[in-house]
């Protein structure tokens, strides 16, 4: 069953909520908050949007929670600045039959990426950084990368793209024609751990249990290139972007972890968005069967911008209704339209193929994947659209045409329920 919850209540009950001093430690006690500015809300019919056709989100939810393929999901859709479906379906705990609650706590996984998009994107706006500096400027240890090759031919350096990672084929390496840049990282074009051979002759560094972006990311500048930088689109899900992350400490001189919740999450009223879920918030996490382990992480010191934080629908609704309001929610600019258009712009040309390597119609921005020809991607957004998900079956995206945002929360990957989802949205703008 499906609960559409009263809009009125979003930023009210649902965000009345803590943000620890530097959310490290889980156990902090509760800090009562203001409670953030409410989402204005809407009729669907007044800002061009069918309430009839949004119903078919529920239909299409009910019917992969029928078929067992997902337990429940949270869905968020918003247009012209006001918000026209929050919608909980199915259960957040199967064994304790509990149903999806509004304010039920996701891992996002790579949801958490696009945050590290902006945050990186503030500080090339206010002139601390650029996309095109070497990342060596920040962290020396970067300095003289290799790739590797398959040992033959010898006359050319050949990098595949996929290995057998338990036995990688003969290789050498060579050195990297240029340095890798934080361009090269935000869009996943830098070589570096994109499962590739460099990737499967590096030694992984082993990570304790009191591992910061500080002890760490210097660490990854002892992986091999998958390839030369700048030549190939690979996806680095777990090591990239937090090199990143570290640039931004070093730049602002503030933890990550600090820097996003002080100029991204307060200001935007994001009060469920976390890399430590408090201790008095741990009952609203989804709970999958057989995955316990999902929520009951220990607290971290390592702050993953690549995959790192758990968040909640209507956070989420914030930090897309921000982008497709050209960076501004609450009179607060983040971030200027421009930047916006940066983030959410190809910057590869033809290089992005997604995963399968052979997808058509689609570019990469900084953190995010963009629309480009909607009918040759097959995509149910509009050419312009950006966003990403994570390995969980959350997604987000902006599509600045129709001024709209949408938010999909899952914690079960299952890509005919995010399809359904994108197809409902996308059906139900009349005007």
């Amino acid at each position: 069953m499906s609960k559409i919850w009263l809009l009125v209540g979003l930023g009210g009950a649902l965000a009345a909520s803590a943000v620890e001093q530097d959310d490290l430690l889980a156990s902090k006690p509760v800090i009562q908050l203001e409670r953030p500015q409410a989402l204005p809300t809407a009729r669907p019919e007044d800002v061009g949007m069918s309430s009839q056709r949004l119903r078919r989100i529920s239909t299409a939810m009910q019917r992969h929670i029928d078929s067992g393929r997902i337990q429940g999901a949270v869905t968020a859709v918003a247009r012209r600045g006001k918000v026209v479906h929050f919608e909980t379906h199915g259960l957040m705990d199967v064994d304790n039959h509990r149903a999806m609650e509004a304010d039920a706590i996701f891992r996002m996984a790579s949801s958490t990426k696009p945050i590290l998009g902006v945050a990186t994107l503030m500080l090339v706006e206010e002139g601390l950084l650029r996309p095109r500096d070497p990342v060596s400027k920040y962290i020396p240890e970067f300095k003289a990368m290799q790739v590797a090759v398959l040992n033959e031919p010898q006359d050319q350096d050949i990098s595949p793209v996929r290995v057998n990672r338990r036995d990688p084929p003969a290789h050498r390496l060579v050195p990297a024609n240029r340095e890798i840049t934080i361009h090269d990282l935000l869009t996943h074009t830098s070589g570096l751990a994109s499962s590739g051979l460099g990737s499967a002759i590096s030694k992984r560094p082993r990570r304790d249990s009191n591992a910061t972006l500080a002890t760490e990311v210097p660490k990854y500048a002892q992986y091999v290139l998958d390839f030369q930088p700048g030549s190939r689109w690979s996806y680095s899900p777990g090591v990239g972007l937090n090199v990143v992350a570290r640039i931004v400490e070093i730049v602002s001189g503030i933890p990550f972890n600090n820097f996003v919740r002080d100029r991204i999450f307060e200001p935007l009223g994001m009060q469920d968005t976390h890399f430590n879920v408090p201790d008095h918030k741990a009952s609203r996490r989804v709970v999958i069967r057989n995955r316990n382990n999902l929520s009951r992480r220990p607290p971290t010191t390592f702050f993953s911008a690549s995959g790192g934080l758990s968040s909640t629908a209507e956070d989420y609704l914030r930090f897309e209704q921000m982008l497709a309001g050209g960076g501004q929610l609450f009179g607060r600019q983040l971030l200027s339209p421009r930047t916006v258009r940066m983030l959410g712009s190809n910057h590869l040309g033809d290089l992005y193929r997604s995963f399968s390597r052979n997808q058509n119609g689609m570019g990469y921005g900084y953190t995010v994947a963009v629309v480009i020809d909607p009918i040759i991607a097959r995509s149910r957004r509009s050419a312009g659209a950006f966003g990403w998900g994570g390995a969980f079956g959350t997604q987000s995206w902006t599509d600045p045409v129709e001024e709209l945002a949408a938010v999909l929360m899952l914690q079960q990957p299952y890509s005919p329920a995010q399809y359904d989802f994108g197809n409902a949205v996308q059906q139900a703008i009349i005007d």
